[in-house]
């Protein structure tokens, strides 16, 4: 069976759903552009033609994807899904957790497709123990907007940080990953994908040299919350200190460097951006941080 660009029918409609995109059953031009990029994405020739090597993997993908192994409801208003990277791909610890770390993925909004990645890169135990899923940049698919993941066991860590100034953050901090694409240029991503006009945020003054991004939803915004307020119950972190502190002090400056953060003197919850000056996860949205300060 090859599927291309005039292909028409019910093979269609479900290449459509495993892609994340709208299914009509109609192969058109952005669906041969999602097959371009999902083959892109892993290694595949690029021509946009649905063939049996495309097929069985996008199947895989979303076979997976649909079958999370289990939900459970930690906090009021929180759902979380287990979906385990494979053992060897995180660290198992346990480790008493003293930081609480945000992060976004610089990517697409299905938290299932990031752990499907750490899971077959080769850069090792590289993950956050949670992922948070958003809606795509291209305005069709918000199935997995506000979706919290959970991708290793508790207790257990990925290297997350990169280079900083304190090893012990590593091994005593949890991570979360917000699926967002970060800085945009002239309403594009930094891959040239164009981003809905109702997911563009303007900031009143640039950070990290970009003035535009692709907007943390609301329901990532409102998910985040009770995941934050449920972590500070399950790791006794004390999420007011470090980020929320400087906001109250600094408002959107609070997201630049600073170096409690980056020798992990201050215990609490910080971005990736407090430790690194090279980094923009996560960015000031304002509403963003009105959320944290109503902790």
């Amino acid at each position: 069976m090859l599927l291309k660009q005039g292909s028409k029918g019910q093979e269609v409609v479900e290449l459509q759903q495993a892609l994340g995109i709208g299914a009509d059953g109609i192969f058109g031009p952005g669906t041969r552009v999602a097959v371009e990029t999902y083959q892109q994405e892993n290694n595949f020739v690029v021509d946009g033609i649905v063939g049996p090597q495309t097929m069985a993997a996008l199947n895989a993908a979303h076979a997976t994807t649909d079958n999370a192994e289990k939900v459970y409801a930690p906090h009021p208003d929180l759902l979380v899904n287990k979906y385990f990277l494979p053992q060897g791909e995180y660290k198992e610890g346990p480790t008493k957790k003293e930081y609480l770390f945000l992060h976004h993925t610089a990517g697409w909004n299905n938290p299932y497709k990031t752990v499907d990645g750490w899971a077959k890169d080769d850069r090792g135990t590289i993950a956050t123990e949670f992922v948070l899923g958003g809606r795509s940049v291209k305005g069709d698919d918000d199935r997995h907007d506000g979706e919290l993941v959970q991708c290793l066991p508790e207790g257990g860590y990925g290297w997350h940080l990169g280079k900083n100034g304190s090893q012990h953050m590593h091994t005593h901090s949890v991570a979360i990953e917000i699926c967002n694409f970060g800085y945009a240029t002239g309403g594009r991503t930094y891959v040239n994908t164009p981003i809905a006009a109702d997911q563009i945020v303007t900031l009143a003054k640039p950070f990290r040299g970009h003035s535009q991004w692709h907007a943390y939803s609301d329901k990532q915004i409102e998910t985040l919350k009770s995941f934050i307020l449920w972590i500070a119950q399950r790791d006794s972190i004390d999420v007011r200190a470090g980020l929320v502190a400087e906001i109250k002090k600094k408002g959107a400056k609070a997201f630049e460097f600073n170096n409690n953060a980056y020798t992990g003197k201050i215990k609490g919850m910080w971005t990736h951006t407090n430790t690194r000056k090279d980094k923009t996860d996560l960015f000031p949205q304002p509403n963003l941080m009105d959320m944290l300060l109503s902790l």
